[in-house]
């Protein structure tokens, strides 16, 4: 079956007769899983001794242990294991995985999940409207269900502040919404500040979303912002890092989308921000989970089965954790009659979990396409097709010949505005060290524990903005480390000791036209390609995981304190209290410009 998608299964409103046939067994099912125990989103029960009737891609009916007496049905038999419904990922950015949407789907199902809402603001950055619609494309062409929500934010913040490859208008995002069935929300309101302060720009935006009936996913920091954004038509985010917050969002109408990542990465909030459920008492119905961000290798350790197994950890009952996996994200969406459950009707998206509720097998629209924990022939001839992006994709870093990636070494006393680095990574605080005159920058270095850190254009749209800052606590104690993954705008960041390494690592991502790399003593270490718009590679995941564990290796040998995908947010104008892009260092939420350097 080479064209496995989700088209393969027809719309329920042409299935009709033909499941009310197999329902009352007037019809063969196609499939017959039996002897299983089965896990009900609705009323979040184990319901043991159960089969459930498969015809067409779409479950007809769930029956007590032998009801079927038919021979035309293949029989699978579950041997007790738990059947559930395939899980729902409510908020992901695949680009994040380094993998196209086809490839993707790998390590999805092998997770036992089975639908995805992507937010594709990072090609969006780079290659405006073209990207978006590209990564649609490769949608459409893959074995997993994914459906888009409208980049809301590109740039993360202004011209004024930084550089992106794309633009976003209210007006180019009403027609994305108006061409593309799939694209059912706007995807993060990452500007929370300038939604807060009634901005002209960010409320057209959400405007066209509300204007066609589409739900408006947010991003947020602060309690004090909480009241405005609920106001201006937000109704979920994924961004509340401790249970006080969480807690606020919900009492404002908010569905709450707990983020789970590796506990290395600055993805993992959930432990804090379920206690809004856990300590306060808050019911878990308008409470989803969500993986966010995820790299190759992150992705086939760390599923969203693996955060819906931390919600259990954290203490929610397994039924209440796979129901805040599956149904939930269904039901946000207004999808619940097609996905998130095992009612009649739904696509047979299913998941063979153990007692331990880790996927065994997985079943997309009735097709087995994961059985003992690996990928089946039937998935396998499916990845193997896999959609070609446009040329323009593979030609998106547009660097000057001439690049100065360190500042001057200041001949005077000065105050310097240095971002300091903190685990997990998300935010960074805003440290002014006084510099004392020195004969060289290492002289800085050892006595403040500090690093370059350069910003540098890559869409050809400046005069070739390159910006220079340090980095404090970041601990690079050699060479240099890159990447063109710097979000939001996607622009290349460098760190470094010195201006020959950081050159070296500048030029190889150039030469590969994008990527994530090491550098020392002149030669690159680790590079991971990424010559999709310097976002994704064009391999399959489980390459693409293994040059991600060579590349950590790398990244630990020199010392880096945050993880690379952390590293990759310094430039995110949009969370506090000071980043760096292509225009200079940015204080948030002032959303104002400081020098690097200031006379002391």
């Amino acid at each position: 079956m080479s064209n496995l998608s989700r088209f393969s299964v027809q719309p329920l409103s042409t299935m009709t007769r033909r499941l009310a046939d197999v329902a009352f067994g007037r019809q063969e099912p196609d499939l017959v899983i039996a002897g299983a125990r089965v896990l009900s989103t609705y009323s979040e029960r184990i319901l043991a001794d159960r089969e459930v009737w498969i015809s067409g891609g779409r479950i007809a009916a769930v029956k007590p242990v032998g009801t079927y007496k038919g021979t035309a049905a293949r029989v699978y038999q579950a041997k007790g294991g738990i059947v559930a419904p395939g899980l729902v990922d409510p908020h992901i950015h695949i680009e994040s995985s380094m993998v196209t949407a086809c490839a993707y789907a790998e390590a999805a199902l092998l997770n036992g999940t089975t639908t995805i809402f992507c937010d594709s603001h990072e090609i969006g950055n780079v290659m405006d409207v073209a990207g978006v619609e590209a990564m649609l494309e490769d949608a459409r062409q893959a074995p997993l269900s994914i459906f888009l929500t409208v980049p809301s934010t590109v740039p993360a913040t202004s011209p004024q502040l930084e550089t992106a490859g794309g633009d976003l208008t209210a007006e180019k995002i009403g027609a994305l919404f108006d061409k593309w069935p799939e694209a059912v929300a706007l995807g993060e309101k990452m500007d929370f500040v300038q939604v807060a302060m009634g901005d002209e720009r960010s409320h057209a935006i959400l405007a066209a979303a509300l204007q066609r009936g589409r739900p408006v996913s947010g991003h947020v920091y602060g309690r004090e912002f909480v009241a405005a954004y609920a106001a201006s038509g937000v109704t979920d985010t994924h961004e509340a890092i401790d249970r006080e917050i969480a807690d606020d969002m919900l009492e404002a109408g908010i569905w709450l989308f707990l983020r789970g990542g590796p506990p290395t990465t600055p993805w993992h909030s959930l432990p804090q921000a379920i206690k809004t459920i856990t300590e306060l008492g808050a019911s878990h119905k308008r409470v989803a989970v969500c993986t966010d961000d995820r790299d190759a290798d992150d992705l086939l350790l760390f599923g969203l089965d693996w955060v819906t197994r931390e919600a259990m950890r954290a203490g929610m009952k397994p039924e209440q954790a796979w129901a805040m996996g599956s149904l939930h994200g269904a039901t946000r969406f207004g999808m619940e009659g097609e996905i998130g459950g095992l009612g009649g009707g739904r696509r047979a998206d299913l998941v063979l979990l153990d007692d331990s509720y880790k996927p065994v097998n997985t079943w997309y629209g009735g097709e087995l396409v994961v059985e003992e924990r690996r990928i089946t022939p039937v998935l396998d001839q499916a990845l193997s097709q896999r959609y070609r992006y446009p040329e323009a994709a593979y030609h998106t870093v547009k660097l000057p010949k001439a690049i100065k990636l360190t500042p001057d070494l200041p001949t005077d006393k000065v105050v310097a505005h240095t971002i300091r680095t903190e685990l997990p990574g998300i935010t960074l605080g805003h440290e002014r060290i006084t510099l004392e005159p020195a004969n060289d920058w290492q002289t800085h270095f050892d006595r403040h524990g500090l690093c370059f850190v350069t910003v540098v254009e890559r869409h050809g749209k400046s005069a070739g903005n390159v910006a220079h800052g340090l980095l404090s606590n970041f601990a690079l104690k050699r060479g240099a480390v890159a990447s063109s993954v710097g979000h939001d705008s996607h622009n290349i960041i460098v760190a470094g000791v010195n201006e020959a390494d950081m050159q070296v690592a500048l030029r190889a991502l150039e030469e590969k036209q994008g990527g994530v790399c090491v550098v020392h003593d002149g030669k690159v270490t680790a590079m991971v390609d990424l010559p999709i718009a310097g976002l994704l590679s064009d391999k399959r995941v489980t390459e693409v995981a293994e040059e991600m564990k060579v590349l950590k290796r790398e990244w630990e040998a020199a010392g880096c304190s945050i993880p690379y995908m952390g590293f990759n947010l310094i430039p995110l104008s949009v969370i506090p209290e000071i980043r760096i892009t292509d225009k200079g260092l940015v204080l948030v939420p002032e959303m104002e410009i400081v020098p690097a350097f200031e006379a002391a």
